[in-house]
């Protein structure tokens, strides 16, 4: 199968104030496995999710269309079609994009599929796990609530 990046329709829409976009999931047609791929069309004016970033999985973006903003931990760029940039695991790869620009913005994300992934929210001090998020801020110590036999 063959997959257009540029000829695919938009997918489902996010209505976040601040957070609008249309995401559709592209490695599920092409029968992928280990590696995922979603697509993004990102409106002037929007923020393609809370900055953040994976342990456990690594992130590739490619710039499809437009000219969107990334913002990672060495700051702002703006970026243009063709643009690719990458997001290792961990601290490093912290990003998010933005779209400063008077056009829609279209970005490719492709990522490793591991199964274990948690994102971190810095901005926010947050931590996500089995589709809830925690404040960093409460952890306890390891030991905490455990009882001995």
């Amino acid at each position: 199968m063959i997959v257009n990046l540029l000829d695919l329709e938009p997918g489902d829409e996010e209505d976040r104030d601040g957070f609008r976009f249309r995401g559709r999931w592209v490695g599920g047609p092409l029968g992928a496995e280990l590696l995922g791929c979603g697509l993004y069309d990102l409106p002037p004016g929007e923020q393609l999710w809370p900055y953040h970033y994976h342990l456990g999985n690594e992130e590739w973006a490619v710039v499809v269309a437009g000219t969107p903003t990334v913002r990672t931990p060495y700051g702002e760029h703006e970026l243009r079609a063709g643009d690719i940039v990458p997001f290792p695991e961990g601290e490093e790869g912290a990003h998010t994009f933005l779209n400063r620009s008077g056009e829609s913005a279209r970005v490719a994300l492709f990522s490793t599929l591991n199964r274990s992934t948690l994102p971190v929210y810095p901005d926010s001090g947050k931590v996500a796990a089995k589709g809830k998020c925690f404040r960093l801020e409460d952890a306890v110590d390891y030991w905490d609530g455990e009882g001995s036999v």
